[in-house]
């Protein structure tokens, strides 16, 4: 009875342990919880504050004249027209560069390459790649695409430019994608005699095409807020004619709005937040195209 009674004792004291334990665990676990939350807040907050003011200050200058006119020396009469175009046309450049790009080089990673030292040490250096400041794929751009090639100080070698860019993030991107496919949808095509490279083109890309596509929008989307790289490979800060060809000179919106900031009139300041509305608008709408393409494509895989 005594060894009964002090196993029942023992029993319940780790029992009684472990509730502590346990509690103790909810305890760190709700006050990690709560700091999380905190520090949302925090940012959310100060987010809306930007936002407000950057609303509040230039919806006095947002008008249709902003988007048609060319810079000028008056910001009665300044606009974004140059800067606009120049966006469209490196952007372009910088999505026809780095997609196919991207997007090849993560199928032969995925599906093609050995899992050797080589391949390894490439995955590393792109993952390293997608963490290097941006002005350093601006002196590489100076010194290869205008200098070495002889591009000079032109959109192309802006496009080319951002297209080093963001070529790590569309690859890392594109790979998750990719190895989301599940492994039975390889199997069922191997199974009916095809082969693979018929596999990836029918099946593995296709399911894993919303995925790259969404990865490939949002990192375009940083590309058009970059404005360091441009600088540093030729971009000129205000222009007063648009883009007519590759090797023509160019600004961004970025730039142009950079350009507004450093003047010393308020009224440029102003002007400069209104450029910033529509730098938004332009990224809203590019993160909008991105979730809509992936629902289409995600309806039609299930269907």
């Amino acid at each position: 009875m005594s060894a009964l009674a002090s196993s029942g004792v023992r029993a319940a004291s780790s029992d009684l342990a472990t509730t502590g334990q346990q509690r103790s665990r909810f305890r760190k676990a709700n006050i990690f919880v709560g700091l999380l939350a905190l520090a949302a807040a925090i940012t959310f907050t100060a987010l809306v504050a930007l936002l407000w003011t950057t609303f509040s200050d230039g919806r006095s200058y947002l008008s249709w004249h902003l988007i048609t006119s060319m810079p000028s020396r008056k910001p009665d009469v300044a606009g974004l027209k140059s800067a606009l175009y120049g966006t469209i046309w490196v952007i372009v450049i910088t999505a026809l560069a780095a997609f196919p790009v991207g997007v090849c080089a993560a199928i032969y990673l995925e599906e093609y390459g050995p899992k050797n030292r080589f391949t390894r040490l490439l995955q590393i250096n792109i993952s390293n790649l997608a963490g290097v400041p941006s002005i350093v794929y601006g002196l590489l751009g100076l010194g290869i695409f205008a200098g070495t090639f002889g591009l000079g100080r032109s959109v192309i070698t802006g496009g080319l430019t951002m297209a080093l860019l963001i070529l790590p993030i569309i690859i890392i991107a594109s790979q998750e994608a990719i190895r989301a496919v599940p492994p039975s949808l390889r199997q069922a095509g191997y199974g009916l005699g095809a082969t693979k490279w018929q596999v990836t083109w029918s099946h593995v890309l296709p399911s894993a095409l919303p995925g790259i596509l969404t990865g490939t929008i949002l990192a375009i989307s940083r590309a058009i807020g970059e404005s360091a790289p441009l600088l540093v490979a030729g971009a000129a800060s205000s222009l007063l004619f648009t883009p007519e060809g590759l090797r023509s000179s160019y600004s961004t919106l970025p730039i142009q709005i950079y350009d507004w900031t450093s003047r010393a009139q308020k009224e440029f300041h102003l002007l400069a937040a209104a450029g910033i509305i529509v730098l938004l608008i332009v990224l809203l709408v590019l993160n909008s195209a991105a979730i809509i393409i992936r629902q289409r494509f995600s309806s039609k895989l299930k269907g």
